[in-house]
C-alpha cells in the first residue's frame, strides 16, 4: 500500500479514489450450513435463548459481560426489550439448525458507515452452542456480511481478562491491536479491553479460510476436525496478543 507526500514531505495516508462509505447492516437473516443468524425477535427468540442459557448453572458465560445473569424469564426480556432493540447494537440470535432453536446472541455494534468501521461484539453463547460449527458459523457469516457491504475495518474488543476471547478472536482472523487500559467501570469493577480486527484486505484469505474449516470434508466421520480455523487464520495475524 503506497503512502502520499505532501510538498512540506509529510507523509499522508494511501488515497481512497474508489471508496464509499457502506450502507448499514440490514435486518435480514444470514443463512448457512448449521445456523442461521437473525434480528433478534423477543418474541420469537427469548424463550430459547433463556432456557439455553440456564444450563450454564455456574453463570461463568456471564462474568465478563457487563450485564447477567438474569434470574427469571421476565427479568431476561426485560433487559432484552431496553438494550437490545436498537440500531445500534444490532443484535441477532443464532438459531442452531440441527436443534431448530436459538442459543446465541451476537450483535454489530459502533456502527460508523462514514469511516466504513464496524465491531462484532455482545457474543453470548450458551453452552448447547460453544465449540460447535453452527458457533464458528455464525462469526463467518457477521464477517462476511460487513466485507460485502463494503466496510474496511471489522473489529472486536474484550476485557483483557477473559483469555477465552483473546484465544477466539485471534482463530477468528483477528489482529491484536492493543489494550486500553481503564477502558471502562463494568460491574463495579476496573476493564481494561483488549482490541482487535481484520481489515478489508485480508477478507479474500479469511473468507477462504472459513470456507474450508467449514467444509464437510474437513470433518471426520465422528466429527473431528481434519485442519484447525486456527493454522488457517495464522498466516494473516498481523500481530498477537
Amino acid at each position: 500500500m503506497s503512502e502520499h507526500r505532501r510538498k512540506n514531505d509529510l507523509l499522508l495516508g494511501r488515497p481512497l479514489d474508489n471508496w464509499t462509505p457502506p450502507a448499514r447492516p440490514p435486518r435480514e437473516p444470514m443463512q448457512g450450513a448449521y445456523c442461521r443468524v437473525e434480528p433478534l425477535s423477543i418474541a420469537t427468540h427469548a424463550a430459547d435463548l433463556f432456557a439455553a442459557n440456564s444450563l450454564d448453572t455456574q453463570h461463568s458465560n456471564w462474568t465478563y459481560l457487563p450485564y447477567g445473569p438474569f434470574a427469571t424469564m421476565r427479568d431476561y426480556c426485560t433487559w432484552l426489550e431496553t438494550s437490545c432493540v436498537d440500531d445500534d447494537p444490532l443484535f441477532h440470535a443464532i438459531v442452531d439448525l440441527h436443534s431448530g432453536t436459538a442459543a446465541g446472541l451476537a450483535s454489530y455494534l459502533d456502527i460508523n458507515p462514514a469511516h466504513g468501521c464496524i465491531e462484532v461484539g455482545h457474543i453470548h453463547y450458551a453452552p448447547a452452542l460453544q465449540s460447535t460449527c453452527a458457533a464458528t458459523e455464525a462469526m463467518y457469516l457477521m464477517m462476511k456480511r460487513a466485507f460485502e457491504l463494503g466496510y474496511r475495518r471489522y473489529a472486536w474488543k474484550c476485557n483483557a481478562l477473559n483469555q477465552k476471547s483473546r484465544n477466539a478472536a485471534q482463530r477468528l482472523g483477528f489482529s491484536y491491536e492493543g489494550v486500553f487500559r481503564q477502558h471502562m467501570v463494568t460491574k463495579s469493577r476496573n476493564r481494561d479491553s483488549a482490541w482487535y480486527a481484520a481489515v478489508d484486505s485480508e477478507w479474500p484469505v479469511l473468507r477462504a479460510a472459513f470456507e474450508t474449516w467449514l467444509a464437510p470434508e474437513n470433518f471426520s466421520a465422528d466429527g473431528r476436525q481434519r485442519e484447525s480455523l486456527a493454522r488457517l487464520t495464522a498466516p494473516l495475524l498481523a500481530a498477537r496478543g
